[in-house]
C-alpha cells in the first residue's frame, strides 16, 4: 500500500508542478520573460534547496524522459519546416548546424581546457554539450514581442535549430566514449559517427514515407491521426537507437517528410504537436530544475559565467561568421544570428550523459551547462526582440494576427474547410469586392444561424464565414480577415497591388529593396534576366516565375531565343493590399524612384 501511495503522490506532485508552470507562463507572456526560464525556476523551487525540498537525483529517468521529449520536439521541428520556403537558406543552415557546431565546440573546448585545466577530451566534451541552440525560446520571445523576422533570417534560425541537435548529440556521445576509454580518437569513432548518421537518415526517410502512405491510405477514426504520428515518431527513435543509429536525426528527417507532403488531417496533426511539444518542454525543464542543486551550482558561478560569456561573445559569433559570410550575409544579419543562439534543454540534457557514463568530473559538465543555459536565457532571452529591431531583422510589416479555424474533410487530403470571423477594419470588410475570385464561401454563421453561401449573400460584419481552399493557400488568407492597424488602413483603402513592368536588366536587389522583399540569397547580386536564367536555365518560358518573399513574385512575360525580354513584378492581391502606408504623403521623388527601379533605369 505504501508503494501505491508513493506512486499516487508522485503523479499528483508532477501534475501540480506542470500546472504551476503553465500558470506561470501567463506571467512570462505578459512581461516577456523567457518561458523556459520560468519552468526551470519552478523546478528549482520544488527541489531540495527550495521550499518543496524534493530530493531528485535520478539521471537515468531524466535521460529516458528527456530522450522521448526531445524526439517529439525534433519531429515537430521537421514537421514545421517547409523546404519550399527555406530553400535559399538551406545550405547556410546546414553549415551552421554542422561546421558551426564543430567550430563552437572546438573554441569553447579550448577555452575550457585553459579554464579548468582538463585534458582535450573533457574540454571538447563540454564544448559539444553547450554547442546546440534552442530556437523554441527565440520564436516564443519574438511572438510575445509582436515581431516577425525577415524570411531569410527566420528560415536560417528555424532549420539550424532543428538540425543542430543531432550533430551535438553525435559529438557528445563520441567524446563521452573517448573520455571513458581515456583513448585518442580513432578511425572506429569516425565509423561510428558515419554509421549513426547513415542509419538515422535512412530510417528517418523510410519512416516518413511510411507515415505519409499510412495517413493517406488508412481510414483511421477521427482524432487518431495525431496519435498515430507521434507514436510512430517515438517508435522510430527507439528502433533507430537500438540499431546504433541516430534516433534524433531519424525523427527530424521523418518530420520533414511528413511536413512537406500532402497528408490527411495535417491541421489536427500540427495542432496536436503544439500541445505535445509544450508538454515536453515543460516536463524537461521541470525535471532539470529538480535535478540541479543551487547550493552546489553557486560554486561554479565564476567558471560558469566565464564559459557563458565566452560562448556568447566569442564562440558562437566566430562560428556564425565563418559559416554565413561565404553565403553573402551582411554584418547585421550575421550579428543577429550570433546573438540569438539561445541555449536550452538540450544542453542540460546532454550534460546528463557524462554523469550516466561515470565520466571523471561529471558534476562539472552538468553544473556548467546549467549555468550557461541560465545566463543565456536571462541575458539573450530578454534582448531578442530589441536585437531584432536594432539589427533591422524585424519585419516592418508583419503579418497581422487573426483567428482561424481549420477543419479536416474526411476522405480527401487536398482541401480544407477554414473559418474566419468578418471583423471591422479587416481587408475583407473594407474591400469585399476585391476578394480573390477563387475564394468562395461554403457556409456562413450569421446571428447564430447557419446559412449556405446562396442564402447568406454578401458577407457582413459579425459573420463567421467558412471557405473551401487548397492547403497551400490557407496561410495566405490570414491577411484578408485580420484586423488592420491604423497605419495600415490607408494602404487597404487604395490599390497598392497588381503587376508592374520590370526591365530585364534591372538589378534584382533594387527591386526587392524598394518593397522590402526577400530575394533568393544566391541571386541577389544579379539582374532580373540573369536571375531567371540561373533559376530556370533552358526551361525558361513565358509564365516562368521567381518568388520574392511571401507575397510577391517576378513573372516572365516574354522570352525570345531563350532570353528574357519582358518581365513583371506581381504583388499578391491578398497580401499586397495590407502593406503599411507611410504616415506622410508619398513624395514625388519617391514615385520617381519607383518608376526608375521598375523601368530598370
Amino acid at each position: 500500500m505504501e508503494q501505491i501511495a508513493n506512486a499516487n503522490f508522485g503523479l499528483a506532485l508532477g501534475a501540480i508542478l506542470i500546472l504551476l508552470g503553465i500558470l506561470s507562463s501567463l506571467l512570462a507572456s505578459r512581461f516577456g520573460t523567457p518561458l523556459l526560464l520560468v519552468f526551470l525556476v519552478v523546478g528549482m523551487l520544488a527541489g531540495v534547496d527550495g521550499p518543496g525540498h524534493i530530493d531528485f537525483a535520478n539521471y537515468q529517468a531524466t535521460y529516458q524522459i528527456g530522450s522521448c521529449a526531445l524526439a517529439i520536439i525534433l519531429f515537430d521541428g521537421g514537421l514545421r519546416t517547409r523546404l519550399s520556403e527555406v530553400r535559399d537558406a538551406l545550405w547556410p543552415s546546414v553549415m551552421l548546424s554542422t561546421v558551426g557546431v564543430a567550430v563552437t565546440s572546438g573554441l569553447v573546448g579550448a577555452f575550457a581546457m585553459l579554464l579548468f585545466h582538463v585534458n582535450w577530451s573533457a574540454g571538447l566534451l563540454l564544448g559539444a554539450i553547450v554547442a546546440s541552440t534552442d530556437a523554441a525560446a527565440v520564436f516564443f520571445l519574438l511572438k510575445t514581442g509582436g515581431l516577425q523576422l525577415r524570411p531569410r533570417i527566420g528560415s536560417v534560425l528555424q532549420v539550424e535549430s532543428g538540425s543542430n541537435d543531432p550533430v551535438a548529440v553525435f559529438l557528445t556521445i563520441v567524446l563521452t566514449e573517448i573520455a571513458v576509454a581515456h583513448a585518442a580518437p580513432s578511425l572506429h569513432a569516425l565509423v561510428v559517427l558515419l554509421r549513426q548518421a547513415f542509419l538515422g537518415a535512412t530510417f528517418g526517410a523510410a519512416a516518413g514515407a511510411l507515415a505519409v502512405f499510412s495517413l493517406n491510405r488508412l481510414t483511421l477514426p477521427a482524432g487518431l491521426h495525431p496519435l498515430f504520428v507521434i507514436a510512430l515518431a517515438i517508435a522510430l527513435f527507439g528502433v533507430t537507437s537500438l540499431l546504433d543509429g541516430s534516433g534524433f536525426l531519424a525523427v527530424y528527417i521523418a518530420g520533414l517528410m511528413v511536413g512537406n507532403q500532402t497528408v490527411r488531417a495535417f491541421p489536427s496533426i500540427v495542432n496536436f504537436h503544439d500541445t505535445a511539444t509544450w508538454l515536453c518542454q515543460i516536463v524537461m525543464f521541470l525535471m532539470l530544475g529538480l535535478l540541479v542543486t543551487p547550493t552546489t551550482l553557486i560554486h561554479y558561478a565564476p567558471q560558469g559565467l566565464a564559459v557563458a560569456f565566452f560562448l556568447m561573445l566569442v564562440g558562437r559569433p566566430t562560428a556564425v561568421w565563418l559559416c554565413l559570410k561565404p553565403f553573402g550575409f551582411s554584418p547585421p544579419e550575421i550579428n543577429f544570428v550570433s546573438w540569438v543562439g539561445l541555449r536550452g534543454a538540450v544542453s542540460i540534457f546532454l550534460a546528463a550523459i557524462p554523469t550516466l557514463a561515470r565520466v571523471e568530473n561529471a558534476p562539472m559538465f552538468f553544473n556548467i551547462a546549467f549555468f550557461v543555459v541560465l545566463v543565456s536565457l536571462l541575458i539573450q532571452g530578454w534582448t531578442v526582440a530589441p536585437a531584432a529591431r536594432w539589427f533591422g531583422m524585424a519585419l516592418k510589416r508583419p503579418a497581422p494576427a487573426t483567428h482561424r479555424i481549420e477543419i479536416d474533410l474526411p476522405g480527401q487530403k487536398d482541401k480544407e474547410l477554414v473559418g474566419y470571423p468578418i471583423r471591422q477594419d479587416s481587408y475583407a470588410a473594407l474591400r469585399p469586392t476585391a476578394m480573390p475570385n477563387w475564394l468562395k464561401p461554403v457556409l456562413v454563421v450569421r446571428d447564430g444561424v447557419v446559412k449556405n453561401a446562396a442564402e447568406a449573400g454578401a458577407l457582413k460584419l459579425g459573420d463567421y464565414a467558412y471557405f473551401l481552399v487548397s492547403e497551400d493557400k490557407v496561410s495566405r488568407l490570414d491577411r484578408v480577415f485580420a484586423p488592420l492597424r491604423a497605419d495600415a488602413l490607408i494602404a487597404a483603402k487604395r490599390t497598392f497591388f497588381g503587376e508592374f513592368a520590370v526591365a530585364p536588366d534591372a538589378g534584382l536587389s533594387d527591386v526587392t529593396a524598394f518593397y522590402e522583399l526577400e530575394a533568393p540569397l544566391s541571386l541577389a547580386h544579379l539582374t532580373v534576366a540573369e536571375a531567371f536564367h540561373i533559376r530556370h536555365g533552358d526551361k525558361l518560358r513565358a509564365g516562368s516565375r521567381l518568388t520574392l518573399g511571401s507575397f510577391a513574385e517576378l513573372v516572365a512575360r516574354s522570352v525570345e531565343d531563350g532570353q528574357l525580354t519582358k518581365a513583371s513584378l506581381r504583388i499578391d492581391d491578398i497580401v499586397g493590399a495590407n502593406m503599411q502606408a507611410k504616415e506622410e504623403p508619398v513624395p514625388n521623388n519617391l514615385l520617381a524612384k519607383l518608376r526608375s527601379v521598375l523601368a530598370g533605369r
